[in-house]
């Protein structure tokens, strides 16, 4: 009986690993797909937005940030071409406007992307109450015609009715608009 046991359960256990992957492709290629249909101009953002946020950038501009201010206080021996530093935060600012706007591009692709994995979630989740709904229908029912006490538990009756996401979404906001 052991033994019959080990293989269900590797053999669940199996089927189960075939759907995780199965998912994990889908989700992968349709990643690769938008990953594909990024424009230019997307990629040209992510690449400068990448390249800001890591410590190479940081590198880079500690030393030419820090051999414009040297060479500029005279340290080096050598003839200031900005002893005031005006060109140096003039260059700066335009960087951190052209920096913050790619930024930008990228967060709001993001977004975009975040909102559509919320939209899935969403699905997959009232799709799986809906499922979960009757399940407790027909163990009910099923509880019921054997006599199972706990099948006339008044919470499972309400546990067996559909759930309608724009009524739980105004049961929330009615609840915020309460504490404000």
């Amino acid at each position: 009986m052991k033994l019959d046991n080990d293989h269900s359960d590797q053999e669940s256990s199996t089927n189960m690993a075939q759907i995780v992957e199965r998912n994990i492709k889908a989700l992968l290629e349709r990643r690769l797909a938008e990953q594909a249909r990024k424009s230019w101009q997307d990629e040209l953002a992510d690449s400068i937005t990448r390249f800001a946020g890591s410590l190479n950038f940081v590198l880079v501009h500690l030393l030419l940030y820090g051999t414009w201010i040297i060479w500029n206080l005279g340290w080096l021996g050598l003839r200031p071409f900005d002893p005031s530093f005006v060109v140096l935060a003039m260059a700066a600012s335009v960087e951190a406007i052209f920096l913050s706007t790619f930024v930008l591009i990228s967060q709001n692709r993001m977004a975009v992307l975040a909102d559509k994995r919320a939209d899935l979630d969403l699905q997959v989740s009232l799709l799986a109450e809906h499922e979960i709904t009757r399940l407790v229908i027909l163990v009910t029912e099923m509880a019921k015609k054997m006599d199972v006490q706990e099948a006339h538990d008044p919470e499972i009756s309400e546990l067996a009715n559909d759930v309608h996401p724009e009524r739980v979404l105004d049961v929330l906001e009615k609840h915020e608009q309460s504490l404000k």
